[in-house]
Order: structure tokens, then C-alpha cells, then sequence
């Protein structure tokens, strides 16, 4: 051995005893440096695998990502199934180990027999259908002895499972593969429940988006109707702007009255500033009533408003600008149940069966307004003790030229008085220089504005008493709720509790009516809601459905909108006369108004309500609203005036 081949031992000799074993330590710090391969026992160990060691807390830390061609929804049942043999598989052989060999029995043959069916061998004719493979021999029935024959003795056929043995083996791998196939079944039952789970999470993330998507659709819509309306509201405005521009026009149309705002469409002039309102909630109160309201109107958003209350002859007139009280309008001798306004005429109707004529632009003007004596009741019943003529208690046919020169002059802003019911007025409507006027005489009355001249008397009784022939299956029957029956004499229902327990007696046979050009249309206490033709005065057409005095309606070019004390809404089809929807409340109906996208209606509780007629939702107003149920209501676009029993005027922002 020469000197180089020793030394080269030695060095060899220390690594592979340095590493394997011994006294001596390992340097890992040189050995992770180390390019070399050392082994550990069988075990080759490189610097890879160290710092594969040194770095597992991070590398268990790490996400691992999924490769692009894995699909990422791969169910957990999927892989179940595609990782764990099938427990068919064992069934299959588990089955097999069962058969027994027996001789050939016919079975599949007398199956087809039984259910009158052929086989798939080939029929012979004249032959027996069994073959002798299909018999079976169970033994010979006759055996000869001693030359005579005999019959057989037959004996017990011994269990198919006699001849069969498994051993302990078998049957203890048959128990462990049933067990396994019971573990996997339930394995396989949590897999699929947890997947119904996750796909009926899914529908109902489906279904959430679809209604999203329905409401954005309903959403649209309203939109649409709301872009509608606006195109008409600016067409109005540029056919009020051309006939300004004529001077020609523009004169004749000074001496007209100021044409409705029951049918103007459109967004309304609003200030900057109500943008900055909440919607919904009521961000002005009008506290100077004492008594319920019984009626109220106002010209325009922020403009002026005029209100009655019960007991209280003199409407207030207020400025919605600053909620401060301009005056009042005094004059009637009862109280007033209905007012229109119309931008600075406006119009009362009272239980002293007058219908006063009123310029809002004088009210302010009258020095002597606000310190006047303010007239009660019973001030008023004292002072009709000394008139000539009297009917029901009512003063009846005074004109002014009869009347002392000082209460004509005392009248202040009053235009005009027309008279002639006999009973309180408690509806009206107008526009332009047509007036038509419902009272509890039960009768309605068309004036001539500019003359102040009756021109036409429609009667109720005389329509009841004939009607026009209805439309199929709407005709019922006229008394439909008692007081009903005594049209013909003195009107009184008793409303249906409000919500705080109180009610009063109902006697406005006359509930409400609305005209457009020549049609006229007329809710009364016989629950009627009935069509007349202005220019004839007849009733040409009766709805019938309400079971309670009509008390509020309006109507457009496609459907009638009707209120009545029997609690309900009732949406008419103006072509048909048929019930187009019905909405059904808790107390009685005494107010609504409607648009293209809303109805809104004092349903006899604090709260306001409002049904979504594209979503056919409904709502509730009561953010700093009213105390008591609310009786009357007003709006126009964005803006809102309620009266409630509370004595209160609310001013609200929709």
C-alpha cells in the first residue's frame, strides 16, 4: 500500500466515523453548505433536503394554487366516488360466493311463459317448448319391481345452503367489506346532503338576483311613467308659454279662470332646498285648527294653502313658504267641508249650503282681517234667528243686493256666493268657468262661473230610482248597507271606528264627484259610483261594488279610483265598468289621490298610506306625522298636505 493510497484511507475512514457515529458531533451548518451527497444509513441526505426541513413551518403556511386545468368545482361526492372502490363491486362477489350449482331449472323460460312472451330460441312446431336441459330430474316416478311397478318414494329436498361452506375467512372479509360499505354509504349520504345544501344556497342567491333584477325591471318602468309624465307636463308648459306670446290670447285667457291642477302632470317647481329633505317625512306642522280638519287644498308646492276645521266658520289661509298664517276667509255661516284652489281663486263649500268665491290675492290686504271677531256656531245659529227665511235651519236664496251694504262690504275677499242647495255642500269641482257642486239634498248642480248661474240640477234620487241598464255581472242590488234605505229621507251612517276607538255620524250623501270635459263622475251614499253625460244631465252608465257611502274619487283617461267606508279602495276600468283591483284596509277610506305610479289615501289611521302601483307595494307615512287618524290629503308631485283629527296641518316631502 504506498503512502497516498494509506492517507486517503484515513480521511475516509474519519468522514464516514464522524457521520455515522460515535463521540464526535456534526457541524449541519458545514454540512448545509456541503455540495457533497452524505448518507445515513441507507438514507442519501442532501442540502436540499435540510433547508426543506428549516423552512416546513413556512411552507406549511403557503397556499398552494390550483393548476389551470383543474377544474375548480370538482365536488367532494365526485372524488369520493372516484377514489374509494365501489360497494357494488363486493356486493357483486359476495353474491357470487352464494350461487350454488344446481341442475338446470327452466326459470328465465317460465318467467317469459308466465307474462305471455316468447324467448329468444327458435319456436318448433309440434314440439314441446321445454328441451330436456329445461327439465329437471328430480327422480324416477315408477320403478319396476319384481315386473310390477310401483310409485316412487319422494323425499326431502335438502336447503340450497347445506351444501355451501365459506369458512371463517371468508366471512369475517364479508363482515369488514359490509362494514366498510356502511361507513362509505354514510360517507356518501353526508356528501349528498351537503350538495343539496349547496345547491339550494345556490337557488336562493339565484332567486335574491332575480327579484333584484325584477325590481331594477319595476324600477324601469316607473321611470318610463315618470319620463311620461314629465313629457306631458312640458308640453302643457309650452302651450301655456305660445298662447302667453298672443296678446290676443293672452287676453281671453286673463278673463278665464285659472285652468285645473287635479290633471297637470309633470314635475312640479320645487325650491332648491327640498331636495335636501328626507322623503317621507313630515318637515312642516300647521297648528292653529282646534277642531278635526275638515277639509283642505292648496295652489302649488310652497305656495298658499287654505283649511277648515270642524265647529270653525272661517278657513285659514297660510303661506307654505315660511308656515306662517296670511289670514282668514270669513263669511260662511257653517262649516266648511270642501275647498279648491286654483293658483289665487278659491273655492268653499259649507253646511250653509253656499259655495263662496274667493281672491287670495286680497286676503292680506284686508286690515281688519286678523283683528276681526272671529264667529262661532252658536254666534251664527243666534244671528239666522233674525232672518226672514229659513230651510232646515239654513239660511236659504239671500243674494247680495239683499243683504245689508255692510256685510257685503265686510266680505273682504269674497267674489261671488252662489246659492242654491238646501242642504250642507259637501263636494266640489271645477275648472275653467264650470263648476259642479254635490250636497246632502241629494242633488248636484252645474254653474256658470262668470254669471254665477245655476245651469243645470242633477238628481240622485231621480237617477236612483232609474237606472241605466248595468253591464253583465255587476248588477246588484240598490240597498246595500242600512241607512241606504232612507235615501229618500234624512242621509246619516255611522262611520266604522277609527283607529283611537271615536267615529261620528256620516251625512255627505254626495261623497265626492269629478268632471272632465262633458263626462262626470259621482260617488254618493247608496255605495253608487255613477257616469253622467253633463250635456243631457243622465246617468249612463252605474258601478256598483262598494257596500258603504262613497266618500273620495278621481278618475283619468283609464280607470276610476273610489274610497268608501266599507274599508276598501276599488280600482274601475273606465272601458269596461268592470273592477280592475280591489285594496282592502282596517278602517274606512275618507281620501285619496292618484298618479300613473301611486295611490295615496287616508285609511282612518295616523299613518299615511301609499300603494306602489307598479310593485304593488304598500307603504306607510308616519315620520313625525300625525297624532290621530288622518281625514283629508293633498299632493302634488314631491309634496304633501294632510289634515288629521289631531287639528293638525302636516306638511310633508314624498
Amino acid at each position: 500500500m504506498t503512502p497516498r493510497m494509506i492517507g486517503a484511507a484515513t480521511v475516509s475512514g474519519r468522514s464516514r466515523g464522524s457521520v455515522s457515529g460515535g463521540n464526535s458531533t456534526v457541524d449541519f451548518a458545514t454540512l448545509g453548505r456541503a455540495p457533497l451527497r452524505l448518507g445515513f444509513g441507507s438514507r442519501r441526505v442532501t442540502s436540499r433536503d435540510l433547508q426543506i426541513v428549516e423552512a416546513t413551518d413556512e411552507l406549511l403556511g403557503e397556499e398552494v394554487p390550483e393548476p389551470d386545468v383543474v377544474a375548480q368545482n370538482v365536488s367532494l361526492l365526485r372524488g369520493f366516488n372516484a377514489t374509494i372502490p365501489s360497494a357494488e363491486k363486493s356486493r357483486i362477489r359476495r353474491r357470487q360466493t352464494r350461487n350454488v350449482d344446481t341442475p338446470k331449472l327452466g326459470l328465465k323460460r317460465m318467467s317469459l311463459g308466465a307474462r305471455g312472451m316468447l324467448g329468444d330460441e327458435e319456436d318448433h312446431d309440434g314440439e314441446s317448448v321445454a328441451s330436456e336441459d329445461d327439465v329437471v330430474m328430480v327422480g324416477r316416478s315408477e320403478r319396476t319391481q319384481r315386473g310390477r311397478k310401483v310409485k316412487a318414494k319422494r323425499k326431502g329436498r335438502q336447503s340450497l345452503s347445506a351444501s355451501k361452506h365459506f369458512g371463517a375467512d371468508e366471512l369475517i372479509r364479508q363482515t369488514h367489506e359490509i362494514e366498510r360499505d356502511k361507513e362509505n354509504i354514510h360517507v356518501r349520504r353526508t356528501l349528498i346532503n351537503n350538495e343539496i345544501e349547496e345547491i339550494s344556497h345556490k337557488i336562493e342567491a339565484l332567486d335574491a338576483i332575480r327579484a333584484k333584477l325584477e325590481q331594477d325591471l319595476l324600477k324601469l318602468q316607473e321611470e318610463e311613467l315618470e319620463l311620461d309624465d314629465e313629457l306631458e307636463g312640458v308640453r302643457e308648459r309650452l302651450e301655456l308659454e305660445e298662447s302667453a306670446s298672443q296678446p290676443a290670447r293672452s287676453l281671453s285667457r286673463s278673463a278665464h279662470l285659472p285652468p285645473s291642477s287635479r290633471r297637470r302632470k309633470g314635475p312640479a317647481f320645487l325650491p332648491s332646498e327640498h331636495d335636501d329633505l328626507p322623503p317621507g317625512v313630515a318637515f312642516m306642522s300647521l297648528e292653529s285648527h282646534t277642531t278635526p280638519i275638515t277639509a283642505l287644498d292648496f295652489s302649488e308646492p310652497y305656495g298658499t294653502l287654505v283649511s277648515a276645521s270642524q265647529e270653525d266658520t272661517q278657513p285659514r289661509v297660510w303661506d307654505l313658504l315660511t308656515g306662517e298664517e296670511i289670514g282668514r276667509l270669513r263669511g260662511h255661516r257653517g262649516t266648511v267641508k270642501c275647498i279648491q284652489v286654483e293658483d289665487h281663486i278659491c273655492l268653499t263649500g259649507s253646511e250653509d249650503s253656499t259655495v263662496r268665491v274667493w281672491d287670495l290675492r286680497q286676503v292680506d290686504e284686508d286690515e281688519d282681517w286678523e283683528s276681526g271677531e272671529m264667529l262661532s256656531l252658536s254666534d251664527v245659529a243666534e244671528e239666522d234667528e233674525t232672518a226672514e227665511e229659513h230651510v232646515n235651519g239654513i239660511r236659504h236664496g239671500d243674494s247680495d243686493s239683499s243683504r245689508p251694504q255692510s256685510a257685503v262690504e265686510r266680505e273682504g275677499p269674497c267674489i261671488r256666493t252662489l246659492e242654491g242647495h238646501t242642504k250642507a255642500v259637501s263636494t266640489m269641482y271645477f275648472e275653467d268657468e264650470c263648476l259642479v257642486t254635490g250636497a246632502s239634498d241629494k242633488t248636484m248642480r252645474q254653474w256658470d262661473l262668470t254669471t254665477g248661474q245655476c245651469v243645470m240640477t242633477m238628481d240622485i234620487l231621480w237617477a236612483i230610482s232609474h237606472p241605466p241598464t248595468s253591464a253583465p255581472g255587476t248588477a246588484l242590488p240598490n240597498h246595500l248597507f242600512p241607512g241606504a234605505a232612507a235615501a229618500a229621507g234624512t242621509f246619516a251612517v255611522p262611520t266604522p271606528p277609527y283607529a283611537d276607538g271615536t267615529w261620528e255620524l256620516y251625512q255627505d250623501f254626495v261623497g265626492a264627484l269629478q268632471f272632465w270635459g262633458y263626462a262626470l263622475v259621482s260617488g254618493s251614499g247608496d255605495g253608487a259610483v255613477r257616469m253622467w253625460d253633463m250635456r243631457t244631465g243622465q246617468p249612463h252608465r252605474t258601478l256598483l261594488g262598494h257596500t258603504g257611502p262613497v266618500t273620495c274619487l278621481q278618475f283619468d283617461e283609464l280607470h276610476i279610483v273610489s274610497g268608501s267606508l266599507d274599508k276598501s279602495i276599488r280600482i274601475w276600468d273606465v272601458r269596461t265598468g268592470g273592477i280592475f283591483e280591489t285594496l282592502k284596509y282596517e278602517h274606512a277610506v275618507t281620501a285619496l289621490q292618484f298618479d300613473t305610479r301611486k295611490i295615496v289615501a287616508a285609511t282612518g289611521e295616523n299613518g299615511i298610506k301609499i300603494y306602489n302601483r307598479t310593485s304593488m307595494q304598500q307603504s306607510t307615512l308616519m315620520t313625525n306625522g300625525h297624532t290621530r287618524p288622518v281625514e283629508r290629503l293633498r299632493y302634488m308631485d314631491r309634496y304633501m298636505a294632510s289634515g288629521g283629527r289631531d287639528s293638525v296641518v302636516k306638511i310633508w316631502a314624498l
